[in-house]
């Protein structure tokens, strides 16, 4: 095994301190580890309600987070299909792949970037700091 995919792996270890990447377009826009969660879930399940129930959160605020994603792109990121005989259900894009593609390839290699610096202060971070404000 290489030595950038043992990074990576430690990286996910319980205690093990970890970046948040969001990307921030210039348009404003952002795409972080919600909305890319989302878009995993919706790949899986095909459904904005499934998705919003298997995060936890309402159908309304499912369908502004991928309404705001279609909005951020020129190409489409999910589409939607109406119920009826054949049933309706949501669908990630080519496109909606290749954002999600991209951003877990972000996200994972500036974790595995930062795994060493990270390990450094977990190390002497203190184990409860107060409030998370």
């Amino acid at each position: 095994m290489d030595t950038r995919h043992q990074r990576v792996e430690t990286s996910t270890l319980v205690g093990m301190a970890r970046l948040k990447l969001t990307l921030v377009l210039n348009s404003g826009a952002r795409i972080g580890p919600g909305k890319a969660k989302l878009l995993e879930s919706i790949r899986s399940t095909g459904s904005i309600s499934a998705a919003a129930r298997e995060m936890g959160m309402s159908y309304k605020r499912a369908w502004l987070l991928l309404d705001s994603l279609n909005a951020a792109f020129e190409p489409t990121v999910v589409t939607t299909t109406l119920g009826g005989s054949g049933g309706g259900g949501t669908r990630l894009t080519d496109f909606g792949h290749e954002l999600l593609e991209r951003y877990r390839r972000m996200e994972e290699q500036t974790q595995a970037t930062f795994d060493e610096d990270l390990a450094r202060l977990q190390r002497v971070a203190r184990p409860d700091a107060g409030p998370k404000v």
